[in-house]
């Protein structure tokens, strides 16, 4: 416990799943935790399960708008950045026959532009020694039926940390990526039509995954909390896989 004691923390997308986890694991360890999300109901809620040592800030992180404010809000609270857990994004099925501009816009908007811009915005705030966590993804490492364009979106978040950890070197910065495989979110739901058709998805993606099962976000929030403390001091541009061994093996 208290890991991360006195620390400030942000959790971009902290609402539900890995984020809201995460920023449960984060406050519990001792930092004062800054969440957003993009919907007020639901940003309110995760304020409230949090607990103590939380602010959110509602916004979305394709923004920029949205992510000043973010940062105005650190900045008033002082401390600078300790911990940067630009865990924002989404995705959604669609065969390449069927990709858009809008879902191309959509899914890079948030995945991509959004971390970038999450980072760049942040970096007046860093102290000296933050680590930086960037959420990627199994499908950014292999070939997924009808998912291309997520998957390019996360290689894209890959490659990122690889040069930002050259680049912030001078700071002590360190930048890691968490690579989630298969984890039992409500955003499973919102890939498919239907409950029924959720329960059928969770049992394909839970196939091929040697533990047998589907993660849970608690999981992920453990190796995210990994990455951020001073536990990982010497871990550094790497992808820490978070998927029951389906990519290892």
């Amino acid at each position: 416990m208290n890991q991360l004691a006195g620390k400030v923390a942000i959790v971009t997308g902290g609402t539900t799943g890995i984020g809201l986890a995460t920023a449960k694991r984060f406050a519990a360890e001792g930092a004062h935790v800054f969440v957003t999300g993009r919907r007020k109901s639901e940003l309110d809620a995760a304020v409230e399960a949090i607990g103590g040592n939380v602010t959110g800030v509602q916004g979305d992180v394709a923004n920029l708008a949205d992510l000043d404010n973010l940062f105005e809000a650190v900045g008033r609270h002082g401390g600078g950045i300790d911990v940067l857990f630009a865990n924002a994004g989404g995705g959604e099925f669609r065969p390449l026959a069927e990709v858009t501009e809008e879902h191309f816009d959509r899914t890079f908007g948030a995945n991509v532009r959004g971390t970038l811009f999450t980072v760049q915005k942040a970096l007046p705030l860093l102290n000296d020694g933050a680590s930086i966590v960037l959420t990627g993804s199994t499908a950014g490492s292999s070939g997924t039926d009808a998912f291309s364009v997520y998957g390019a979106s996360k290689a894209a978040i890959r490659s990122f940390a690889r040069n930002w950890a050259v680049e912030l070197k001078g700071q002590g910065i360190r930048v890691n990526v968490v690579a989630p495989g298969p984890i039992d979110t409500p955003g499973i739901t919102g890939l498919v039509a239907d409950e029924e058709q959720a329960v059928e998805l969770r049992k394909a993606l839970a196939a091929p995954v040697p533990l047998g099962r589907m993660g849970d976000p608690d999981e992920v929030a453990s190796a995210v909390l990994f990455l951020a403390s001073a536990q990982s001091s010497f871990v550094n541009g790497a992808e820490l896989f978070v998927d029951g061994g389906l990519e290892q093996v």
